[in-house]
């Protein structure tokens, strides 16, 4: 059985780019038989903001809603991440950071990669997100896929947009995947060896 890597849509606000760059990753990784691909967008996973007196990491899985739980149990099933998320003054979203808070045995221990749009790609919102990650015991990998602001105005633009329109970066996803898939691997073995 392949490896269930989920692509978590990082910003919930109306008329987001992440549907583009979302379509791609669908177009290019669904047809694998290296991996099962499962989207898990924060609009469907409405949570209020952060306000646990117990930090997760010392209240494992101890879910303080149903709405929480059934985000912490779709997390939970994932063996690697993919996080598409947006640039907004040169940091991630804050939909973004009130959802990993709220985890962090659903998180530890497993591999994440990053696809980042905005300016210089997303490439500061990437950079804080791997400093945040570390501290839910993942593993964030060096590839990731940086989507630019050129890119993005002709994706933007494009009607009916195709996938076709990232194709310039399907190398880079390539090699950011195949890295994940190895952790994801590695760290799945080590998970099932320690119990």
């Amino acid at each position: 059985m392949p490896p269930l890597v989920q692509v978590i849509v990082g910003t919930t606000r109306p008329g987001r780019f992440s549907e583009k760059p979302i379509a791609w990753l669908v177009d290019r990784l669904c047809g694998r038989d290296d991996l099962e691909l499962e989207i898990l967008d924060l609009r469907d996973h409405p949570l209020p903001m952060y306000e646990g007196t117990v930090p997760p990491a010392r209240s494992p899985r101890d879910y303080p809603n149903d709405a929480v739980a059934r985000f912490g149990q779709a997390i939970d099933r994932a063996d690697g991440f993919i996080i598409v998320t947006a640039e907004y003054n040169h940091g991630y979203p804050a939909s973004l950071k009130n959802a990993m808070d709220y985890l962090f045995a659903e998180f530890n221990r497993k591999p994440v990669a990053f696809v980042g749009y905005g300016n210089v790609g997303g490439a500061r919102a990437i950079e804080q997100l791997r400093q945040v990650v570390v501290e839910l015991e993942m593993a964030p990998l060096r590839h990731a896929v940086n989507i630019l602001p050129e890119l993005m105005i002709s994706a933007r633009s494009a009607e009916p947009f195709s996938p076709e329109l990232f194709a310039s970066l399907d190398q880079r996803l390539e090699t950011m995947v195949s890295d994940l898939l190895w952790w994801t691997a590695a760290l799945g073995a080590a998970r099932a060896s320690a119990g």
